[in-house]
């Protein structure tokens, strides 16, 4: 190879280290919170991998309790895909303004069913028209034998616990623990259902006061997309995820370009998208061009990664932080760091020799 080929001199992990200074700061003073993108912080600058033995909705869950992010792989079908999304939506709540609910006709067994694939233990009962008329729980199911019963003669109708109009958290606490029960039924004037309150989602609130949440106090989580796979992202966006990953071993290409331009142009989507993976400034400058709110940066870094051994291709990981950051600093758009991290020392060189971000608050 010539010598007009061979680019500057490159570094990763193991190339870095940090000279010790003095210094007055004990870890208890140290934010380590970050933004994702604009609209999505995190309480820990961690995310997990969109692969098929990385992330799946426990991994995710776990992650966005302590304050990460996990991103559901693409390797299964659209529909298995959004049903991850739905389990860690579901997992954790403040108020579920779109509980699962059955009408009173529906046989017990198709309740049973739903509790299992929504992981809930109980779900309203209410009239086509909203009206609530009972709540159907597991303990309500326990001794059945009959799947086809119907729902109405296994319910409970009588005494129902609920809250009219805006019930806050704290006011739920003391209603359910006052009326000895886990779940609060959130109905307006006319008794028809407009949300749902748990114990255990207030509980879990209390344990985990560091989680990644939405609005709503639902657990965030991503999903990857591959090139042009629109209607993976339509239902991706329909189950309520809260970032969308266009995931390529090449970014800097013509078609990760166009599906990051094309779901950005959806003003009906509104959705916060990912794209990579990139290592140089012009791969990086491309994504944010077309659209992207943040990047992710690396090519073959990965201790398991075979890309720059089969392929020949790659910049070693440092190197391609400094080159990306630099450009996305620039515009504001966060990047995320993705492989090559081997040790906690690997997470502070990266964070001291990346140029600083500017305020994203």
């Amino acid at each position: 190879m010539s010598a007009d080929k061979i680019g500057e001199l490159a570094v990763t992990f193991d190339d870095v280290l940090l000279e010790p200074r003095y210094s007055e700061v004990v870890p208890s003073d140290v934010d380590v919170s970050s933004h994702l993108t604009r609209r999505i912080r995190l309480q820990i600058p961690f995310l997990s991998a969109p692969m098929d033995t990385v992330t799946e909705s426990e991994m995710a869950i776990a992650l966005a309790k302590d304050g990460g992010f996990g991103i559901i792989h693409k390797n299964l079908s659209t529909l298995s895909q959004t049903e991850q999304v739905m389990k860690v939506k579901r997992s954790a709540n403040g108020i579920i303004i779109d509980p699962v609910t059955l009408s009173p006709e529906e046989k017990v067994g198709r309740a049973a069913e739903l509790m299992d694939e929504a992981n809930v233990s109980g779900i309203p009962i209410v009239h086509q028209d909203q009206t609530l008329v009972g709540i159907l729980t597991r303990r309500d199911l326990r001794f059945l034998e009959d799947p086809d019963r119907p729902v109405s003669e296994v319910m409970t109708r009588e005494n129902l616990v609920t809250g009219v109009g805006n019930v806050t958290l704290e006011e739920a606490e003391r209603i359910l623990t006052a009326k000895r029960v886990e779940k609060l039924l959130l109905v307006d004037e006319n008794r028809k259902l407009t949300g749902l309150i748990t114990i255990r989602d207030i509980d879990m609130m209390k344990r985990f006061p560091r989680a990644c949440k939405d609005s709503q106090g639902r657990l965030r989580v991503g999903a990857a997309v591959g090139v042009s796979d629109f209607e993976r992202a339509e239902a991706l966006i329909r189950q309520g995820v809260d970032l969308l990953v266009v995931d390529s071993a090449h970014g800097h290409s013509k078609n990760v370009i166009e599906t990051v331009q094309e779901i950005k142009q959806q003003k009906d989507w509104d959705i916060d998208v990912v794209a990579g993976n990139v290592a140089t400034a012009e791969g990086a400058r491309a994504l944010i061009d077309a659209g992207a709110d943040a990047i992710k940066v690396g090519i073959g870094p990965g201790s398991i990664c075979t890309t720059r051994v089969i392929s020949g291709i790659g910049v070693p990981q440092i190197s391609a932080i400094l080159k990306t950051a630099q450009v996305a600093n620039e515009r504001n758009i966060p990047v995320i760091a993705d492989g090559g991290i081997r040790f906690s020392g690997d997470i502070t060189c990266l964070l001291y020799t990346s140029p600083s971000p500017r305020d994203r608050g």
